[in-house]
């Protein structure tokens, strides 16, 4: 028999869950990379942290030290339970994980719990006609918890896991007879706020238990199949699909491999399961095929525009049984055409220009931001200006005052160069990439107030100029240009014929580097500052070749509604 189901399995690839567990032939499992260890300490720091926290504000909490001793605990009513150890359901073959357990109230003389996992993530996002129930540390009962207004869960994979992971928990309490009826759950985030969730109800549908239980038995199914096949040796049970997780699977090149022989229509980013079931079984096998659908057609469909055409039959169905096919299409032709394409007339392309131009780009650890870089382009010599690259940067210890006074000494700099322009009457515009993250750096630093530091006030009147002087060039990029899938800065520059200098270039990488980089004067230390300074000159290199691209060449590109 094969084993048993935990929690993080019920929304995982099917065909990960069968070759977790034997596969016909041998797979050449690459390293964990150090990117993934990272995030892994980071998780079990932030877990074991907060742990140590519940135990001093609650000291009549108890950690088992087996199944049994959990259970017995359950029995005897204990209040708040650490580090709980379940015992397995083996009829459903599940077994299950929490990191803490709350008595929550009684059910026919057996004491109930509601799982807690705690998350080194963000969990809510904001809502305005949502609310959540928020708890805290010192009162971990949802009976004492508080409505806060304005936020929901957040719709990543991420924490939909952690939901489906609080619901398998809580199938596996049933079993042991100690489930809530309203199958109350909380998640702990990164800043130990406690969230939680009723999955009993029709609240939170891509995590409550009725689409748990749909998720579980595919998944349980896959495992029957499983064991069948190790007992017949017949056809495996499962086949590769491209699925959210690939790029973190030890399975990836293979899978890959195999799905690019056939250019497999689920390699169309960002598909789903469902959706490629629904596509092979209209004849959509591959990217090429979807490629030819015609998306102004899908759109009429998904809108429920009444034009029924036997021309068109499998996009009428397909656009009102796929939300956003037309994307897809747009997508999987960007493939096809093995480029990127245009999303409006050639007329209409390019980003905002200025006599000084002012790319930033920032480098954050944690929550603090401890880096602000610039480079600077001039159409014309000014006075007291210099073209190219400068870095505001801390390499000792990050606090919000340092974090401040990086901030306001990068805010100084480009103040007096907004200054010189006005004298000279020259324009000037501050160029980024995805604006919400140094937005949201700015607010932080500015809300640590310091000697000649900004204001609020300022930086809102700064950002809401018109015309524009600060131009988030992913939206700019977002408006014009139709990719594979990603719209990040890497992508889009690569497209503009930008390559960075570092082999592996990523903001989660500059992580690594910045902890080798910080508080220590040695070789090593002086090489990692180096790496960082160099990737964050490439990062602000790269949105001005970016916008450079977007003014020229791009217009060039095919259109995206152009037939093949």
């Amino acid at each position: 028999m094969s084993d048993l189901l935990r929690g993080d399995e019920i929304l995982a690839c099917v065909h990960r869950v069968a070759l977790n567990r034997g596969s016909p032939f041998a797979l050449v499992i690459p390293p964990t990379t150090p990117e993934m260890e990272r995030r892994r300490r980071d998780a079990e720091d932030h877990r074991l942290t907060t742990l140590a926290q519940i135990q001093t504000l609650h000291p009549e909490a108890v950690t088992p030290s087996s199944p049994d001793d959990t259970g017995q605990l359950m029995r005897e009513g204990a209040q708040l339970i650490l580090r709980p150890r379940l015992a397995n359901d083996v009829v459903g073959r599940r077994r299950a994980s929490a990191h803490a357990l709350v008595r929550v109230g009684r059910v026919d003389q057996r004491f109930v719990y509601a799982p807690i996992l705690i998350k080194n993530n963000e969990i809510l996002e904001s809502a305005s006609t949502r609310r959540i129930l928020e708890g805290s540390l010192s009162n971990l009962k949802p009976s004492e918890a508080t409505y806060t207004d304005g936020v929901g869960p957040r719709s990543n994979l991420t924490v939909t896991r952690n939901g489906i992971t609080l619901a398998h928990a809580t199938r596996v309490l049933a079993t042991l007879g100690h489930d809530d009826p309203s199958a109350r759950v909380a998640m702990i985030d990164r800043h130990r706020r406690v969230w939680w969730f009723d999955l009993a109800s029709a609240n939170y549908p891509r995590f409550n238990l009725a689409t748990y239980d749909e998720h579980y038995e595919q998944r349980l199914a896959v495992l029957e199949a499983h064991d069948e096949w190790g007992v017949t040796g017949e056809d495996f049970p499962t086949s590769p699909y491209w699925h959210r997780e690939c790029t973190e699977c030890p399975y990836e090149l293979h899978c890959e491999a195999q799905l690019e022989s056939t250019d497999d229509v689920s390699l169309t980013r960002f598909t789903s399961l469902e959706q490629q079931v629904i596509l092979h079984e209209q004849g959509i096998d591959s990217r090429a095929q979807l490629a030819r659908l015609d998306p102004y057609r899908a759109r009429l469909a998904h809108n429920k525009v009444p034009t029924p055409h036997v021309d068109f039959e499998r996009e009428d169905f397909l656009g009102r049984t796929i939300e956003k096919l037309d994307e897809l299409i747009y997508r999987s032709r960007a493939h096809v055409r093995g480029s990127s394409l245009r999303s409006v007339d050639p007329a209409l392309m390019g980003c905002p220009t200025a006599d000084v131009e002012v790319d930033i780009d920032m480098e954050s650890y944690g929550e603090r931001t401890y880096l602000w870089g610039t480079s600077v382009t001039l159409s014309e010599p000014l006075e007291g200006a210099t073209q190219g690259y400068r870095a505001f940067v801390e390499w000792g210890a990050l606090t919000a005052e340092t974090e401040a006074k990086i901030f306001c000494d990068f805010w100084t700099w480009f103040k007096d160069l907004r200054q010189r322009c006005r004298e000279r009457d020259l324009t000037i515009a501050a160029y980024c990439f995805w604006a919400q993250a140094e937005d949201g750096a700015m607010n932080r630093a500015a809300a640590t107030a310091i000697e000649g530091g900004p204001t609020i006030k300022e930086l809102d009147s700064f950002r809401r100029s018109s015309p524009s002087v600060w131009i988030d060039l992913h939206e700019e990029a977002k408006r014009q240009i139709q990719t594979e899938g990603p719209l990040g800065l890497k992508q889009l520059a690569g497209a503009a014929g930008f390559q960075w200098r570092d082999i592996n270039p990523s903001g989660e990488a500059s992580m690594l580097w910045y902890e080798e980089a910080r508080c220590d004067e040695g070789p090593s230390a002086l090489a990692a500052r180096q790496r960082i300074l160099e990737y964050n000159e490439d990062d602000c290199r790269a949105t001005k070749a970016l916008r450079d691209w977007l003014n020229g060449p791009a217009r060039a590109l095919p259109h995206r509604d152009d037939p093949l």
